[in-house]
């Protein structure tokens, strides 16, 4: 089972929109393949399957501008963005982006990338985005690897005959998380997974080792798992709040920090600042003029209705709805979010978050507490299943979001782990199906009004729990259905833009604001 953390795959990454899985996701693929070349890049050509979503979408999401962004070992969230492909020309790296037939595919998302480096250094690689940001590298030169951003990788290739001393190389190292080993007649690949990084002295003999071809280093970014995951499934996780009388934020809090290995006063500071992330994406997003494909941001002039009385009913669901819309206009105009658990759902718990604590009244351990309750349903769907539109449609993302939030509200109200769990299972219940039909393969429509939606209605079902309403179907049966009816969607209606409002002839033909503003085609 794999370990899933909260910050690196349910309330995070930190990011730019406007989507997780091929904005972010391609920028830690573009850092690997960097680390990977260990010199100046000269050439990456990236192919996307011809029936995969990236093939639709690549360009409308900033996927381009994410792997260049990571090629050229810049940070995601500095200026300058927006000129990645630009900047990389100027720097000397040819980056091209093709679609072609794969033999196979198993995922929708798998991407083969070809890069050589001026010192020349080449590398073959076959990898996919698998949802919230996160990535699985799986081939190395045709060598099995599995590269996932959240441990320091050493990878060696060698004769066979050298595997005792190479062995025992590797063992002097610190910290050793994990490794694997694969033989072909007389060659073998070893791969040593780390939580610190590798002694240079240890790099340096293993490069200067007879037989030894090749030494890959990968660094990490995202944490590192130190420790064991204390919990799997919903049940698991009730069974121990139950046990400890401790509520579902409390044990979902205890999951992170035992798993990081960091206490969890540090882990509560780190979920704060994470909410003040939110906090300005929703004051950025109610300011925001311009800067969006296809709509014009109107979160601010809703707003300033409903403070006026102008909404016909208004109140709190309104008002969470309106700041989820603002995150989302931030998003789409590539500012910086956090993918909450993904970027085309990263508006749903700032509305959620910002409006519990500017109208509740909470504290910073309070919302900290809020966010980590809303973060044990996320996990338990990161472990069952996934994040990723591509592979189970809009319930996997602002679904999951919804259902997330509506925990969180059971968690303020001082509800248990059982009623927050039950009030995500019926979130859930009521989004199950939802397709991913983004109009022009954009990360706009629908997506904008179904992040206010799913904040408005999470206060609906969690009111719903606390009121009484008795839950029949757990959460765990919940999410293995959503994953069902996900894995039965058509290709059309997972983030391909091939199918829903995508084809309703008034979105198609939608002009696109920035390409009539800067006169593209």
């Amino acid at each position: 089972m794999k370990k899933v953390s909260i910050f690196n795959e349910v309330i995070g990454p930190i990011m730019r929109g406007p989507s997780s899985s091929h904005t972010a996701a391609s920028y830690h693929l573009g850092k690997i393949i960097r680390d990977l070349l260990d010199g100046a890049p000269k050439q990456v050509i990236i192919s996307f399957a011809k029936n995969g979503s990236y093939a639709e979408v690549y360009h409308q999401q900033g996927s381009d501008l994410g792997f260049a962004t990571g090629i050229m070992g810049k940070e995601i969230v500095s200026d300058g963005f927006n000129d990645a492909l630009i900047n990389a020309e100027n720097m000397g790296i040819d980056i091209q982006f093709k679609i072609k037939e794969f033999e196979q595919v198993v995922h929708p998302n798998t991407i083969h990338i070809a890069g050589s480096s001026y010192d020349g250094s080449e590398i073959d690689v076959l990898a996919k985005s698998i949802g919230g940001g996160a990535v699985q590298l799986d081939e190395l030169d045709n060598w099995p690897v599995h590269i996932t951003g959240d441990s320091y990788e050493i990878i060696i290739k060698f004769d066979t005959m050298k595997i005792d001393l190479i062995k025992s190389e590797l063992g002097g190292c610190d910290s050793i998380l994990s490794s694997s080993e694969s033989n072909r007649e007389t060659q073998s690949l070893i791969t040593q997974k780390t939580s610190t990084p590798p002694d240079e002295n240890i790099l340096k003999k293993l490069r200067e080792t007879e037989g030894v071809s090749r030494v890959w280093c990968v660094n990490p970014f995202f944490y590192a798992p130190k420790g064991e995951v204390l919990f799997t499934c919903a049940q698991e996780m009730m069974s121990s709040a139950v046990e400890h009388n401790i509520s579902l934020g409390r044990v979902s809090l205890a999951y992170e920090s035992t798993l990081l290995g960091i206490s969890e006063k540090d882990a509560l500071n780190e979920m704060y600042r994470r909410y003040l992330l939110m906090k300005s994406g929703v004051e950025n997003g109610l300011r925001l003029q311009e800067g969006m494909q296809l709509l014009t941001p109107t979160a601010g002039k809703i707003m300033n209705a409903e403070k006026k009385g102008k909404l016909y009913t208004g109140g709190i669901h309104t008002r969470a709805a309106v700041r989820a819309l603002a995150v989302m206009h931030v998003n789409s105009s590539m500012g910086v979010v956090c993918a909450a658990p993904t970027g085309g759902a990263a508006g749903t718990l700032p509305g959620i978050f910002t409006t519990l604590f500017e109208e509740k009244g909470l504290n910073e351990e309070e919302i900290a507490f809020a966010m980590f309750a809303a973060s044990a349903v996320g996990l338990i769907l990161a472990t069952k299943g996934t994040f990723a539109a591509e592979v189970a449609g809009c319930q996997v993302e602002i679904g999951a979001a919804g259902a997330m939030g509506a925990a969180a509200i059971v968690e303020v109200a001082g509800g248990s782990a059982r009623e927050a769990c039950d009030a995500a299972a019926i979130a859930f219940q009521n989004t199950m199906g939802s397709v991913c039909d983004l109009v022009q393969g954009i990360v706009e429509i629908p997506c904008h009004t179904r992040n206010a939606i799913a904040a408005s209605s999470a206060f609906v079902c969690a009111d719903l729990v606390m009121g009484g309403y008795v839950n029949p179907v757990p959460l765990d049966e919940t999410i293995d259905a959503v994953m069902s009816v996900g894995r039965m969607l058509p290709r059309e209606l997972r983030c391909t833009a091939l199918g829903g409002l995508a084809l309703a002839p008034s979105a198609i033909s939608m002009k696109n604001l920035k390409q009539s503003k800067t006169g593209d085609s």
